[in-house]
């Protein structure tokens, strides 16, 4: 059987904040880590992981892989590499010369990759299992799944593919929509709207507060009434600054990337594509055009 390891991932400093406390494979997808859905990819197309150094096939530890695209490299064994739109090496096979240009799959080289990664990775989602009991007025016009021991209270509003975990408090009166995550022991509550979106684990979005197109770090909590906003006036594509950059993001709808432990004051504006640092906080009636950093 021909086997593929996953080499080992360099800097990751387009995925800042995120990645200044965890290692880019660890990162949760549909709360699932990136490294297990490469892994479920790769042996679907029919490949088997390496013991010990060798390999057939070498991995960009940054992949996201279309299937289809993936089945079609694996089965054709003249091609000796796949490559992204942009130009990024997904696959190599040695001893081959053909070039597979993807159009599906990609690299995740910046943090709102991961958003695109995560709508992907619900959508090719089988199941949907609900393991906790909710309030009976709960109203859901998609797929939920929820987690053990998590609560789900009057008013809850749930649209598109959502994913809750264990342990988390949700509602009362929230609106989730769109393909959102949210990790374990999160909390999100009264008034808060919250659209394609991934929480990682014990975030607190307690109230009045709407979170769009955006990424939470773990233990991240919003004081009461923090805005991310996710749409220019114009209605083009985002920039965000990445290494004293301005990198164009592609996305026409982009919110607020947080690092692990910030807190925001109450009444908190954050501009489109803004990025807090881990341990950052803002003060209450902030507002955050720049990237927070420390």
């Amino acid at each position: 059987m021909t086997t593929f390891t996953i080499t080992a991932a360099g800097e990751t400093t387009g995925c800042h904040p995120l990645t200044i406390t965890r290692n880019l494979a660890e990162f949760p997808l549909a709360n699932v880590p990136l490294r297990r859905h490469q892994q479920a990819a790769l042996v679907a197309a029919g490949l088997s992981e390496a013991i010990g150094p060798t390999a057939d096939l070498q991995v960009n530890p940054l992949a996201w892989f279309a299937s289809a695209e993936l089945a079609t490299f694996v089965a054709d064994t003249s091609y000796g590499t796949m490559t992204s739109s942009d130009g990024s090496v997904l696959l190599t096979r040695q001893g081959s010369s053909r070039d597979l240009r993807a159009t599906q799959s990609f690299a995740i080289k910046f943090s709102w990759d991961l958003l695109k990664a995560n709508v992907e990775a619900m959508t090719s989602r089988k199941t949907y299992t609900q393991e906790s009991g909710a309030h009976a007025s709960l109203y859901v016009d998609g797929r939920l799944q929820v987690g053990k021991g998590t609560k789900i209270l009057p008013g809850v509003v749930i649209e598109g593919d959502v994913i809750i975990g264990d342990h988390c408090k949700v509602g009362p009166n929230c609106y989730i929509r769109g393909s959102t995550t949210i990790g374990d022991k999160c909390h999100v509550g009264q008034a808060v709207e919250i659209k394609n979106s991934i929480l990682l684990p014990g975030t607190n979005v307690g109230h009045l507060s709407y979170l769009g197109d955006s990424i939470l770090g773990e233990k991240v909590n919003f004081g009461a009434g923090t805005i991310t906003s996710n749409l220019r006036h114009d209605g083009g594509a985002h920039h965000s600054p990445v290494e004293g950059r301005m990198v164009d993001t592609g996305r026409r709808k982009l919110g607020a990337i947080l690092g692990d432990g910030v807190h925001t004051g109450i009444h908190t504006s954050i501009y489109p594509g803004r990025k807090l640092w881990p341990k950052t906080v803002t003060l209450p009636g902030a507002i955050v055009a720049k990237d927070i950093l420390s």
